[in-house]
């Protein structure tokens, strides 16, 4: 059989027990799956998603002093109380090095709790596209689950899900079949950049990327509360050979061993 690649817009697009035999790559690129990234990039020992601020504090609290890291957001700004917040560039070797991120966001990690039943649970930013799709290279059946903004569709994720849609496709060759979703995906990405710079093309300017980044809900809502680095940052499109893999018996999220 041909392999399969679709795209899901917003988690409530799927039913958990459709991502059943799937790898599936969870997707939230402004800012919980960059900020994932780089906090294992960083030398994180694991992160542990949750759903809920008390979730994570109960988690963190069975931790030793020391062997913890609190991190996360509502609203876009640090929760109370919480180590970090959910810039990509807090997380650095001086502040997860070694330690278990303890995570809670508005979106991402929401998202993640819906891959329960699913084979194989990726984390994909545009600083690890190219290596997400490395580990895809054998997988028959592929889900992109974008998390969105508060229920709405983000441009940010579907545009990354264009852009692995693209590569994917190319690997794969003209038999893959892709639903409706991952062909707007693919439109919406070509659409928005010049035709080599769409057909993945290296090098690609973050300003460029940043641009489209910013008009999503996400994007605008980074812009209202000044953190349009965290925009910048999380454009800087392969910047690492990192793919984050969810347990989803765990639901802990450690480095893929190829990475």
């Amino acid at each position: 059989m041909p392999p399969v690649l679709n795209v899901y817009a917003l988690p409530r697009l799927v039913a958990p027990e459709e991502l059943a035999g799937s790898t599936v790559v969870v997707i939230d690129v402004l800012r919980a799956s960059t900020t994932i990234v780089h906090a294992l990039a960083a030398g994180a020992r694991e992160v542990i998603p949750c759903t809920e601020v008390e979730e994570a504090r109960r988690i963190a609290a069975d931790f030793a002093p020391g062997e913890a890291v609190l991190g996360g957001e509502r609203s876009g700004v640090r929760i109370d109380g919480f180590d970090l917040g959910n810039s990509p560039s807090e997380y650095t070797r001086q502040t997860v090095g070694g330690r278990t991120l303890v995570f809670t966001t508005t979106n991402g990690t929401r998202a993640m709790a819906v891959c329960r039943q699913a084979d194989r649970v990726l984390i994909g930013a545009f600083v690890n596209a190219r290596a997400v799709c490395d580990r895809l290279a054998e997988a028959e059946r592929i889900a992109l689950l974008c998390s969105g903004t508060r229920g709405e569709i983000g441009r940010d994720d579907v545009l990354l899900g264009g852009l692995l849609v693209e590569r994917l496709q190319r690997r794969k060759g003209p038999t893959c079949q892709r639903n409706v979703q991952a062909i707007i995906a693919r439109e919406n990405w070509a659409s928005s950049f010049a035709v080599p710079i769409a057909l993945g093309a290296e090098p690609m300017d973050p300003e460029l990327l940043a641009r489209e980044l910013r008009t999503s809900p996400g994007g605008q809502n980074l812009l209202a509360i000044g953190l349009d680095d965290d925009i910048l940052t999380a454009a800087q499109t392969d910047r690492f050979d990192c793919v984050p893999e969810l347990d989803p018996q765990t639901m802990r999220i450690s480095r893929d061993e190829e990475g």
